[in-house]
């Protein structure tokens, strides 16, 4: 009769642990992209972005101007030239292109890269408001519906409303 007491009661207490466990996570979501597209500083961090980016496309048109120039070049003169001559042209135009390209790509890296180092304040802005609301209010964790779907979840579990309130937005 002991044994069965102590098993019920061991029961009981897990029981208990359980739910007590339980009451104690709260879970909430907010789309953070849609935060970004809500900040201000947005559109200033677009404008840097696009000046930055003006200046690869003029010289990557530059280059593509130089390459179109020298191919029509070697088009128009290729009946007349010696096989050594177009052998050094086709070389020529194959450097052009092949600089070409690797600007472009070092471009790219360029603009991802400045765009980061520009949104990193803008994020950790969100970061730090989105902390703030899930310790004042109480969460345990907090998704973002923009990298993670949500198939179900209470609109009153979402904490967009009280972290643009905390950032100033509207």
């Amino acid at each position: 009769m002991k044994k069965l007491f102590k098993v019920a009661l061991v029961a009981v207490c897990m029981l208990f642990m359980g739910n007590f466990a339980k009451a104690q996570t709260k879970i909430g979501y907010v789309n953070t992209s849609d935060l970004i597209q809500a900040m201000p500083e947005l559109k200033t961090i677009n404008t840097q972005i696009d000046l930055f980016k003006k200046t690869f496309i003029d010289q990557l048109q530059n280059l593509s101007n130089e390459l179109q120039k020298g191919s029509a070049d070697y088009q128009a003169k290729q009946a007349t030239m010696t096989d050594a001559v177009k052998t050094m042209k086709q070389s020529e135009l194959a450097d052009l292109q092949k600089r070409a390209q690797d600007y472009q790509t070092n471009a790219q890296q360029q603009v991802e890269q400045k765009g980061n180092d520009l949104m990193k304040p803008l994020i950790d802005k969100i970061h730090t408001a989105i902390n703030a609301v899930a310790k004042e209010k109480g969460y345990t964790y907090i998704f973002d519906t923009s990298q993670t779907a949500l198939l179900v979840s209470p609109p009153s579990d979402d904490i967009a409303a009280s972290v643009k309130l905390k950032l100033g937005l509207k």
